[in-house]
């Protein structure tokens, strides 16, 4: 099942980026590049899926996401 998830990519003040995944807490990886960042960041959340799925934890959605503009 194709799954979409919303991330965060930020540059790095040495240089490279990192991505956040909001809907997954502790869902982090980085990259030298753009590129190199989001495919980790696809890796890592793959893995988080599994992990969750073997201790019997429902994935989140995003339809549990509410988002406030402050």
């Amino acid at each position: 099942m194709l799954r979409r998830f919303r991330v965060i990519l930020e540059p790095n003040e040495l240089g490279g980026y990192t991505v956040t995944v909001p809907l997954l807490p502790r869902c982090i990886s980085e990259g030298d590049t753009k590129e190199q960042a989001l495919t980790n960041i696809k890796e890592a959340i793959e893995l988080y899926m599994e992990s969750l799925q073997a201790d019997g934890e429902p994935v989140p959605t995003e339809e549990a996401v509410v988002e406030v503009a402050v």
